[in-house]
C-alpha cells in the first residue's frame, strides 16, 4: 500500500464516493493534518463530513467526553471516534492520538499511538509503536497509517 499521503487519500476517496460512504476525523496528535488531506482530495464534499482537532486534553474531555485519565489510551480514542461519528454524522470515523515527542505523555513513550475508528456503530482500537520519538517522523507516521486504516476499513 502507498506511503504518499496525497495518493492514500485520493483512493480514500475514489472508494467512499463509489460506496457512499460519509466519513470523519477525530485528531489530537496529527493536529488537523489528515482533516486536510482528506478535504484536499478530488470529490471530498461527496462524502467527507468534517473533523473535530482536539489537541487540548480539556477539549477531549470536555466537548468529546473522553473519560478522565490518559489520553493516550484506548480508552481516549474509543470514545474520540463514537463521539465524532455521533456529532458529524458518519458511518465510518477516525481517531488518532499519541505521544509526538520528544517526551514521554500520560506515561507512554514518544512515538506511542492510538488508533480507533468506528465503523457503521462497530469500534475497534489498537496501538502502534513507531521506531522514532523525532515529533516529525511521529507525525508523517500516523498521518499514512490513518489513511491507510481509512483505506483498510473500506475495503480497498
Amino acid at each position: 500500500m502507498s506511503e504518499d499521503p496525497e495518493e492514500l487519500a485520493k483512493s480514500v476517496s475514489e472508494v467512499a464516493s463509489r460506496d457512499g460512504r460519509r466519513l470523519a476525523i477525530v485528531e489530537s496528535l496529527t493536529g488537523g493534518l489528515v482533516c486536510s488531506d482528506l478535504a484536499a482530495s478530488p470529490g471530498s464534499s461527496e462524502w467527507f463530513r468534517g473533523g473535530v482537532v482536539a489537541y487540548d486534553r480539556t477539549t477531549k474531555h470536555g466537548a468529546l467526553g473522553v473519560p478522565d485519565g490518559p489520553v493516550v489510551s484506548e480508552p481516549a480514542v474509543r470514545t474520540m471516534a463514537e463521539k465524532a461519528a455521533e456529532l458529524l454524522g458518519a458511518d465510518l470515523t477516525l481517531a488518532v492520538s499519541g505521544a509526538g515527542g520528544p517526551e514521554p505523555q500520560d506515561d507512554q513513550p514518544p512515538g506511542t499511538v492510538w488508533f480507533a475508528v468506528t465503523d457503521r456503530g462497530q469500534t475497534e482500537a489498537w496501538m502502534e509503536q513507531t521506531d522514532s520519538g523525532d515529533p516529525q517522523d511521529v507525525l508523517r507516521h500516523t498521518r499514512v497509517r490513518s489513511l491507510q486504516a481509512l483505506l483498510n476499513h473500506l475495503g480497498a
